[in-house]
This record gives C-alpha cells, structure tokens and sequence, in this order.
C-alpha cells in the first residue's frame, strides 16, 4: 500500500515537470516569433518627377558678337603702321593702323595753294565789278561791259569756293590716313601688314564690337516653331550654373542643304564679362505655358473599378493608396498631373497583388 502511494506521487511530480517544461518551450517559441516577425515584401518603386509636359530641347551653339565688322582706310596708300594686335581690346577713336601721309599732305599743300590763287582773283573780279556798278551810274559804262564784270565777279566767286570745297577735303584724306576704332570692341583679325599698299575700302582690320553678344545654334526644321514662340535659356559650358535669358533675334529663312537645319542667333541682352566669344553654350528651348506633369509606369497603376490610384511608399515602409489625376495613356507610362507629390516613391510592379496591411521594402533589383 505504502508503495503505491509513493508510485502515485512520483508520477504526478513527473507530470508536474513535463507541463512546466511545456510552457516554459511555449515562452520561448513566442519570443522567438515575436523577436523574428515575418519578414517585409521587397518592392520596386519609381519616383514621381514633375516636369514640363513638352521636354526642353538643348541645343550646342557658340558665342559670336552681333555686329563684326571688316575696317579699311577710305583712301587708297602704303600701310606706314598697324598698331593693334589680334585678340586686342580697342576703344572708341583708338588708332589701328596709318598709311603714309607724304602724298596726302602733298596734295592738301597743293589745295591750300590753290584757294590763295582763287582769292586772289575773287578780289580782283570783285573790285572790276564794283567799278563797272559805279560807271554804269554815271552812264559811263555800257550794259555789256556790266554784263562782263559780273560774269567774272560771279566765275570767280564760285572758283574760291570750289578751291574751298578741295580744301576740306584734303583735309579730310588727311585724316582718313589714320584708321580708328569706331566701336569699343575686341580685334579678330588683322589683314594688312606695314609695307603692303592698299585701295580705298580695303579689308584692314577686323573688329568685333562689345555692345551685344549672341549664340548662334542649328535649329531642326521640327523645332522651328517653338524657337519662335518658345522660352530660350543659355548656358556657358565653363559656367554650367550661370543661366543667361536668350531671344531670338533672327533665323535663316532657308535650311542648310547638307544638315537641313535653320541657323538661328539668340541674343544675349544680359550677357556680362564671364560671356566671351567663341565660348560653347548650350541653348534650352521650353513652352511658355506648358502643364507640369509626371510619367509613371503603367505597371504600377491601380485600378479595379475605382478611380487610377498608386500605391505610395513611406520611410517606414507603409504603403497607402493614392488616387490620381490621369491627364494621358502612352505605350509604357502614365502621364499624371496630380495626386502623388513630388519626390513620392511609388510601388511599380505588382500592386495588384500588394497588401495594404503589409509593411514593403524598397529595393533596387527583384531576384526570385
């Protein structure tokens, strides 16, 4: 009997220790799972951008001056001087370049002796004509000696003012020996060479003025238009960051026949000293009042009887249903103009099978 009693606890004090050992497992499988929770679902996203509805078009063009001029004595002679040099910077009425001024100051000589000549004459033809008046009073003088004296007086008066005209210019080829700046501007080219013996209206120097810059670019016959009506930006490849307002000045009314394309000139009115010529640039062609918009996948829109949504990721990893403004369809992409913000990360691929409940994990590639 005594047995039995002992045999009796014993078995219950293992059953004690089995249950006890039971819970004590079942703690511990609840922390594991709480302390291992089931892990995200991995997700592609796009990110929602905003832009124009029409892209900008960039185009390559150079810096060129608006107005370049070829400069050239107004008389003909031998260069004595050229005083400026290429890439020179000139002021208004700074000396270029002379001609030898030997026969020039010959001939003024010349003029000047010439209008001493003809006052001479004028004054004696003028006192013939006042005599022959005073005769012709008296009744002394017929009316054909009055006639004589005052054509003398009068081929006189007009010899002194022709000797007058040669003066001046003589003069003025005098001066014209000397070749100066009419424009602040900088040199390009140098033509002539001291020694050399030019015409009147020669090529001598080469300046290109200051006073405006423009980027001279090739526009695509497609693309015409929008140069017109467009928004025109430039900007300089050594100052990418420096954005200067550009206009359309002028655009070649036929295509190149070999590139088919418009030779347009922007000018620059805001151009400072950083713009120097011949610098690359780079003109952006935009619409005026063009809808900012977005492109999506087309794979990541949500649509099951409701209106177009997208699922939207945040920083932890919680989506939510966003419901868009869908403005077009295209092959691959959604245009959208509204209902995700800038910068959003949108779920791409999958959402039809995507739970709302289920925290995601954004990934850059899928593997399977």
């Amino acid at each position: 009997m005594l047995a039995k009693t002992i045999l009796s606890s014993y078995s219950r004090l293992l059953a004690g220790m089995s249950l006890a050992a039971m819970a004590v497992a079942l703690a511990g499988c609840n922390d594991t799972v709480a302390q291992n929770p089931e892990p995200s679902r991995p997700v592609l996203v796009a990110t929602a951008h905003y832009e124009a509805e029409t892209p900008e078009r960039s185009f390559v063009g150079t810096i060129k001056p608006r107005i370049e001029s070829d400069l050239g004595f107004r008389v003909a002679g031998k260069v004595a001087k050229r005083l400026v040099e290429v890439g020179q910077t000139v002021d208004v009425g700074q000396p270029l370049a002379t001609l030898d001024e030997v026969d020039l100051k010959l001939q003024a000589e010349q003029a000047q002796a010439e209008r001493s000549a003809a006052t001479g004459v004028l004054a004696q033809a003028a006192a013939a004509e006042q005599r022959a008046n005073e005769l012709r009073a008296k009744g002394w003088a017929t009316d054909a000696q009055m006639d004589q004296s005052r054509a003398a007086a009068d081929e006189a008066r007009a010899r002194f003012n022709r000797a007058e005209r040669s003066v001046e210019l003589t003069k003025n080829s005098l001066s014209y020996a000397t070749l100066v700046a009419d424009a602040r501007g900088v040199v390009t080219a140098t033509l002539v060479e001291p020694g050399q013996v030019v015409a009147a209206g020669q090529s001598a120097i080469r300046v290109a003025r200051f006073a405006e810059k423009e980027a001279v670019v090739a526009i695509p016959e497609t693309l015409v238009g929008r140069s017109k009506s467009g928004v025109a930006s430039v900007t300089l490849w050594s100052d990418p960051n420096k954005k200067y307002a550009a206009r359309l000045r002028e655009i070649a009314p036929t295509a190149d026949p070999a590139s088919r394309t418009y030779l347009a000139k922007f000018s620059l009115p805001d151009a400072d000293d950083r713009v120097s010529l011949g610098m690359t640039a780079t003109l952006t062609l935009a619409d005026h009042a063009s809808e900012r918009v977005a492109r999506l996948p087309l794979s990541a829109l949500f649509n099951e009887g409701g209106s177009p949504s997208f699922y939207v990721v945040d920083d932890n990893g919680a989506v939510t249903l966003r419901p868009v403004t869908v403005k077009a369809y295209e092959s691959n992409d959604v245009v959208i103009t509204g209902g995700v913000e800038e910068g959003a990360k949108v779920v791409a691929f999958g959402v039809q099978k995507l739970d709302p409940k289920q925290r995601v994990r954004v990934v850059s590639t899928l593997s399977f």
